[in-house]
Parts: structure tokens; C-alpha cells; sequence
């Protein structure tokens, strides 16, 4: 579905993803994992088309490079942290515009049947149907990014790349947004590729992991996560950490 192979990329003429190869395979999830600076975002904005690179990626045996933004943006969607600039729209029509990819006559295009049906089904999904009417700049934190969700799902896109999205939301809907997108998946033999901090998230999500230091792969495969991994690319002695870190919380009286 979405092949890199030999990718390097960056800003201002310095690349910060080195020599970057693997592939997304229809119904595999992956989870991205490294400390901040590591090139963990460049990477997923380079899959998303939104940044240019050195190498070769192909999305559907074409290549990324010579496809139009509209054409990616029906395959592969990004959701990532809430920005702290957004237009004052209603929920509903926030939820629209994933569905403009799809429209063949562009932005001022009747939104059809398929379309109202498609978005009503997404809100339920993340059980904001009911506030279908509110404007956006009303919501909390954990609202707003439930809305860009279903946003994202309205695209009906083969890929969904996930860049933090958990920030904002507390445990409950972390866990419900990931289970939901994990699910989505399976059902639909999509994909998901997520860069996410949490370590238990990043496992929660797929068994396939991209470990990333210093712009380039670490490590990549099922299961991979271990202490010695983690250590290397976020130079922390993490299971000492962890094992501190439950001793005092049991000497706690």
C-alpha cells in the first residue's frame, strides 16, 4: 500500500530522516516510537505528501511525488495534536469537509446522500451526534479532538497517520480513541501508523514497531520493544527508572 525506501528528508536543505525504508501492508497497524527532535512528525508528514523528499515512496504502486494533494489526501489522512488555530465552524460541518476528497466537482460541490450519511455515522461513532450544531470553538480539549476524529474517518482513507493525537484526552477516551481506530482497522483492512510517546499506547496499538534515534531506524519489527531498545533510543536507564519508581511508590504508607 505505502512503500519508503531509502528516504531522507528535512528543512531548509538539512534533512532530518536519514536512509528511512519500510512498508505499510493493508490491515498492519505500526507504531512510531523515539524522543522529541528524533524526526518521528517529519516522518509522518513526508508520508502524508506534505513534505518533500529524497528517495522513493509509492502509495498504491504510484509514486507520492507525482500524485495530485487531493488524490494522496483520499488515501491517507493525519490527525494529529489540536492546533491552537481552527475557524469557528459547526461540528457538522468541521465533520464535512473529510468528505471533500471525494467530491469530483470540488469545495462548492452538494454534498450527496452518501456524504450526510457518511458524516452522521462518523459523529455517532465518537458520540458527538448529538452536538452535531455546536460551533466548534465551544468545545473542550477532548471534544474538539473527538470532532477532528470523525473528521478524519469521513475522509475513508486506506491509511490513517496519528501524530499525538491522545494529548488532550484523558485516559478514558485515550484508550476508547485508540481501541475505536484499532478496530476501524481490522474491519476495513485499513491501516494505522501512529507516533505516540506512551510506550503502553504505542504496544496497545500494533505489535509492529519503528524505533527511531537520531532521524534514522533503530529498530523495526514485531515485539521489539525491550528495556535495552528503549534505553538506546531515549538514553534512559528506563527499566531501572521503572523499577525505582515502583519501590517508592511501595514504600509509600
Amino acid at each position: 500500500m505505502l512503500k519508503l525506501e531509502n528516504v531522507s528528508a528535512g528543512y531548509g536543505g538539512v534533512d532530518v530522516i536519514h536512509n528511512i525504508s519500510f512498508e505499510i501492508i493493508p490491515g498492519q497497524n505500526l507504531s512510531i516510537i523515539g524522543a522529541n527532535g528524533c524526526g518521528k512528525s517529519t516522518l509522518l508528514k513526508v508520508m502524508a505528501g506534505l513534505l518533500p523528499y529524497k528517495g522513493e515512496i509509492t502509495l498504491n504502486g504510484k509514486p507520492l511525488n507525482r500524485m495530485k494533494r487531493k488524490a494522496i489526501s483520499a488515501k491517507v489522512a493525519m490527525l494529529s495534536q489540536i492546533s491552537p488555530l481552527y475557524f469557528s465552524y459547526s461540528v457538522y460541518d468541521t465533520v464535512m469537509m473529510g468528505r471533500y476528497v471525494h467530491e469530483k466537482s470540488g469545495l462548492l460541490a452538494t454534498t450527496s446522500a452518501k456524504d450526510k450519511e457518511m458524516v452522521a455515522r462518523c459523529l455517532k461513532s465518537v458520540d458527538m451526534l448529538d452536538a452535531k450544531d455546536r460551533d466548534i470553538t465551544k468545545l473542550s480539549g477532548g471534544q474538539l479532538q473527538r470532532i477532528f476524529l470523525a473528521r478524519t474517518l469521513a475522509q475513508d482513507p486506506q491509511i490513517i497517520l496519528l501524530d499525538e493525537p491522545t494529548n488532550h484526552l484523558d485516559l478514558k477516551y485515550q484508550v476508547e480513541l485508540l481501541d475505536y481506530l484499532i478496530t476501524w482497522a481490522v474491519d476495513n483492512n485499513r491501516s494505522i501508523v501512529g507516533v505516540l510517546h506512551d510506550i503502553n499506547h504505542a504496544m496497545r496499538l500494533s505489535e509492529n514497531v519503528l524505533a527511531m534515534r537520531n532521524g534514522k531506524i533503530a529498530g523495526l519489527g514485531k515485539h521489539i520493544i525491550t528495556g535495552e531498545l528503549l534505553e538506546n533510543v531515549y538514553d534512559v536507564d528506563v527499566v531501572g527508572y521503572m523499577r525505582q519508581t515502583l519501590a517508592n511508590w511501595n514504600d509509600v504508607e
